[in-house]
């Protein structure tokens, strides 16, 4: 059901005939018996009551059917184009390698040093969907809600090709072929050895493996795929940088490989961006549609808000100063401060809870040109606002609408929040924002919510959704990608 949202008070801009009485009815009554007048009043009474009662029911029940076209309308949006990847129409059909232990879940058993920051142990729990968030409130089920680590999709979308209905479990019906490798684990565990040949060790493996099989060599792998969690700069080291070479071996490089993060400037156009994993993990399409529809409802009366810390030594720190700067001093702007040590910006519900509090969102780049936090705004309905068109723009096409982006967002080139940049003057988001009409701002929340089931990682156990999540959008732009390739 469509619900139009109460926009915030200080967001307002530029956005029967009566019967009559007959005279011929008046003089034939005269000539009647007060008892007979009497009750033909009570008559005429009771048909207007009647008349009236009819017509207040018909109007409840065109109502009712209204909503429930409504209601219908939003699950056709919903689930519009869920059937044929659920049923895997068109031929397409997806082998799961059965990988030696040591490319993905063996790597799990030293869970605790997968991450030099962080213990990853409580983050692999679950399939990769982490720790059960029991406290998330009012949601619909709470085994829904887990605290998911951004940089675990490889695991999430392997536990749920294990189940998916796509999967086959003979190669020679396969058309597409996955490779469950989890490189950003493998990556991450060794960011700090400095022995270069340890850090391409698996990796190298890996191509190794894949070069012995028959379905391999069939290809030359260009019907493979594999999932990273991580960035693909973690895995295009040169020289002596940070990271593995996993990407610049000629084997992968044959492969599609998607990554929550892809260069821009990939010359060998393998590389294809997905989303980062954020906290809902449905089972159903009721349980997707009931949380949409919370979203619709929400009340925001930020105008804007920000979740995150300051940058330093990297050339986006202006840019996160210049936010963190004008949103504390707006009175329209929410503000979640990340740092080290303890912060409420860690916390999956107080980061919901302010982006469902908020028109808008910012989403400065950080360490690199993507951000979670982009994929966390959308789950919560806020239309998120952008400063490198590498944030999402060239990254997510298989995910996001092919046409204006301004429909579910707000570009702000970052330059113009740069002092020296040849302008008179720093623009202001508050003011930039508070011009939209609110008109419009429905269009775009409207369509960021839409967006939610695409951008979502089913819950792994789901066998019947009833809506695309992200592993079929995945799975249905992989199969058109081999089509089109011949292969």
């Amino acid at each position: 059901m469509v619900v139009k949202k109460k926009s915030i008070s200080s967001a307002a801009s530029p956005w029967t005939e009566k019967g009559k009485y007959s005279k011929t009815n008046e003089i034939h009554y005269s000539f009647l018996k007060p008892q007979l007048r009497h009750a033909l009043l009570l008559c005429f009474l009771l048909s207007v009551w009647f008349v009236i009662l009819r017509c207040f029911l018909l109007s409840s029940s065109m109502s009712e059917n209204n909503i429930e076209k409504l209601n219908v309308d939003e699950k056709a949006k919903t689930t519009s184009k869920s059937s044929a990847i659920s049923k895997c129409e068109g031929g397409m059909s997806v082998y799961l390698y059965d990988m030696p232990a040591e490319f993905n879940k063996g790597l799990l058993k030293d869970c605790s040093h997968l991450n030099a920051y962080t213990d990853m142990c409580p983050h692999v729990a679950n399939r990769g969907l982490g720790q059960p968030l029991s406290s998330m409130v009012e949601s619909a089920v709470a085994t829904t809600w887990y605290a998911t680590h951004q940089f675990i999709a490889e695991m999430i979308f392997h536990a749920r090709m294990e189940n998916h209905p796509c999967r086959v479990l003979d190669p020679i019906n396969a058309k597409l072929f996955y490779v469950p490798f989890y490189g950003g684990l493998d990556a991450s565990s060794k960011f700090h050895d400095a022995n270069l040949t340890a850090r391409d060790e698996l990796a190298i493996r890996l191509a190794d493996y894949l070069r012995s099989k028959p379905w391999w060599e069939r290809h030359h792998g260009k019907d493979h795929f594999l999932v990273l969690g991580r960035t693909a700069w973690d895995f295009l080291r040169r020289n002596n940088d940070f990271g593995n070479s996993l990407l610049n071996l000629p084997d992968v490089q044959n492969m599609s490989v998607l990554t929550v993060e892809r260069n821009p400037w990939d010359l060998v156009h393998n590389q294809h961006g997905i989303p980062y994993p954020s906290y809902f993990h449905p089972y159903t399409s009721h349980q997707m549609m009931t949380w949409q529809n919370k979203m619709r409802q929400s009340s925001r009366p930020h105008l804007f808000s920000f979740i995150g810390g300051p940058r330093r030594g990297v050339e986006k720190a202006a840019v996160r100063d210049e936010l963190i700067r004008q949103c504390s001093e707006s009175g329209r702007c929410k503000l979640l401060k990340c740092g080290k040590g303890p912060s409420k910006c860690h916390d999956p519900i107080e980061v919901l809870k302010v982006m469902s509090q908020s028109q808008f969102c910012l989403q400065a780049p950080g360490d690199s040109f993507t951000r979670r936090s982009t994929f966390d705004s959308v789950l919560a309905g806020c239309i998120p606002v952008f400063f490198s068109p590498h944030t999402v723009y060239t990254q997510y096409e298989w995910f996001f609408p092919a046409g204006d982006a301004r429909e579910y967002s707000v570009y702000i080139d970052e330059n113009a929040l740069k002092t020296g940049n040849g302008s008179e003057r720093v623009v202001s988001i508050e003011e930039e924002l508070f011009k939209i009409e609110r008109e419009k701002v429905e269009r775009m929340r409207s369509a960021v919510i839409n967006l939610i089931p695409r951008l979502t990682y089913a819950h792994p156990n789901a066998t019947d959704l009833g809506f695309q999540d992200a592993v079929d959008v995945a799975l249905e732009a992989l199969w058109a990608k081999r089509l089109k390739l011949n292969v």
